[in-house]
């Protein structure tokens, strides 16, 4: 049984004993209040009407409503209503006139027979609107939920062949290159693969885990680039740091612009990564020399690329309201901060 499916079923029966409580204090309401019993009020009359009651009030809402008067078929439904009414109130008086026979010449008893005959049936029809509307807010919720769960799948699938294809470029540069350190490159890129295929299937990892994929592309990239680029990284946590989990993939875009973007304009790029978290708010930041002055032209608009478009689209739909990303772009720095609330 899957875990939506026994939420269900646990709803269900919270419904179910919530109904069946329900209508017992109702038919036990004469004794619960201790009223004294007549020729016609007694407990067992009471009972005996709640049950036609509970017939009259269920027939309508899961038959007669649904069937005739969401149709628009109203004026069957009106007459249909009316002869249901009817043929409770004449059960309940053939009740009254067997068992209770004192009671029929009394004023009093026709109104313990249409009143709450009338009541039952018009609060079946506010009842079987309220589920309705209870059941189709649900409903689009679930859609909500699951249209949001198809597009973040989307996202993900897009980032890990669009970060691959990067990480693969740089070993072709240590290939050419004969470098005794391709060894160490196979490795940190096995390392990378298996967090793109197994660990971003969760909705959430821990903290530390991002940090070291993280840790470990920046390292691939320094392979590559050696001392051309100058990398700085600064990280300060906590010790609560390690219970903290965050969507996977979110911080490596980020650095993987500025390696993209920021790097071989000049003899000597450099790149500054900071992050730290402060009562579970985590700071984020990646700055880039970014100069124009090498005689490239760049459309600093469209520097991020897809993947820092890609990381706002998932920043918005699973962190909403929860965290402020900030992107600084001038003729010669490039600079993302994000803040953001983790669980």
């Amino acid at each position: 049984m899957t875990k939506t499916s026994f939420i269900n079923k646990i709803a269900r029966n919270r419904r179910l004993w919530i109904h069946v409580t329900a209508w017992a204090l109702l038919l036990l309401l004469p004794y619960i209040l201790g009223l004294p019993a007549n020729h016609y009020g007694t407990g067992v009359f009471f009972i005996l009407a709640g049950f036609l009651h509970i017939g009259l009030f269920y027939f309508n809402a899961f038959f007669l409503y649904p069937t005739l008067y969401t149709l628009r078929r109203w004026i069957l439904y009106i007459i249909t209503g009316i002869a249901m009414i009817v043929l409770v109130i004449l059960l309940k008086h053939y009740i009254l006139r067997i068992w209770f026979p004192l009671a029929v010449a009394d004023k009093n008893g026709w109104r313990m027979i249409v009143a709450p005959t009338a009541i039952t049936f018009f609060a079946s029809i506010v009842y079987r609107n309220i589920s309705d509307k209870a059941q189709a807010e649900k409903e689009r919720q679930q859609k909500k939920e699951e249209a949001l769960s198809t597009e973040l799948k989307f996202l993900r699938s897009q980032i890990s062949p669009h970060f691959m294809f990067n990480i693969l470029t740089n070993l072709v540069s240590l290939a050419r290159k004969k470098s005794d350190q391709m060894e160490n490159a196979l490795l940190m890129l096995s390392g990378l693969m298996r967090y793109m295929l197994y660990d971003t299937r969760h909705h959430k990892i821990r903290l530390n885990q991002e940090l070291e994929y993280l840790k470990s592309y920046i390292a691939l990239q320094q392979l590559r680039f050696g001392d051309t680029v100058r990398t700085e990284l600064d990280i300060s946590l906590p010790d609560a740091a390690d219970s903290m989990e965050i969507e996977p993939m979110l911080l490596i875009p980020f650095v993987e612009n500025a390696f993209k973007h920021g790097v071989g304009f000049e003899d000597q790029s450099w790149i500054a990564i900071g992050l730290r978290v402060q009562e579970k708010i985590l700071y984020f930041e990646v700055k880039n020399n970014f100069p124009e002055a090498t005689g490239k032209s760049i459309d600093a608009e469209n520097v991020s690329g897809i993947g820092i478009e890609n990381v706002r689209a998932r920043l918005e739909m699973l962190y909403k309201g929860n965290y402020t990303l900030e992107i600084v772009k001038t003729s010669e720095l490039f600079s993302v901060n994000l803040q953001l609330a983790l669980a």
